[in-house]
């Protein structure tokens, strides 16, 4: 049917009192609603206590989520990360660890384990939450969030190893997302802290 005909279609239905083809008029992608991108303040989690964790209690705030292991090349940027946390959580920085057993089975220990570990070789005070999957079958939903454009509505991303960092601003709005090898202390992730 030529388009214009489309247009005198409900016109010549009312006159017969036919009815319209179910398959007439589909709706084209560009005028369906995407549904709207859920906030990370939406989102909870565990922490590494049994507690209860709303990312809502972080509004206001900029957020780092890292997945954090305790037997990784990377296991020494708990120090820089807890060094950034200490300069910054009185200017409105959290810090969020997950620990994360999907690396090379790099974080086998308990959650009691995981603590002791961070409380004695790095003074960590940032919040840890219990130990979960951030790819695969069993991916928490937090990390759901960070990855998926349909959750975040920015970016869809692959964490690949150990200590990978999400940045999430004052809105809970996902802004970036940076592979191991950049640093808490790299200019990538502090010149977004300062601004």
């Amino acid at each position: 049917m030529h388009p214009k005909h489309l247009l005198l279609l409900p016109l010549l239905l009312a006159c017969t009192g036919a009815t319209a083809p179910t398959n007439a008029v589909q709706p084209s992608a560009s005028n369906v609603a995407m549904p709207e991108a859920k906030s990370f303040h939406a989102l909870s989690a565990t922490d590494i206590n049994g507690q209860p964790v709303s990312m809502e209690s972080f509004k206001g705030r900029k957020i780092l989520v890292v997945n954090t292991a305790s037997e990784c090349g990377y296991t020494k940027q708990y120090a820089q990360l807890q060094e950034l946390y200490a300069a910054y959580k009185d200017k409105g920085l959290v810090i969020i660890g997950f620990p994360c057993n999907d690396f090379g089975g790099q974080e086998p220990g308990s959650e009691a384990q995981i603590a002791a570990f961070c409380e004695k070789n790095y003074g960590v005070t940032f919040p840890m939450m219990a130990k979960v999957s951030v790819k695969g079958k069993d991916k928490s939903p937090v990390y759901e969030w960070l990855t998926s454009k349909e959750q975040n509505g920015v970016m869809d991303a692959s964490v690949k190893w150990n200590f990978h960092k999400f940045l999430i601003d004052e809105e809970g709005r996902l802004v970036a997302s940076h592979p191991s090898g950049v640093g808490p202390l790299d200019d990538e992730i502090l010149n977004w802290v300062k601004g």
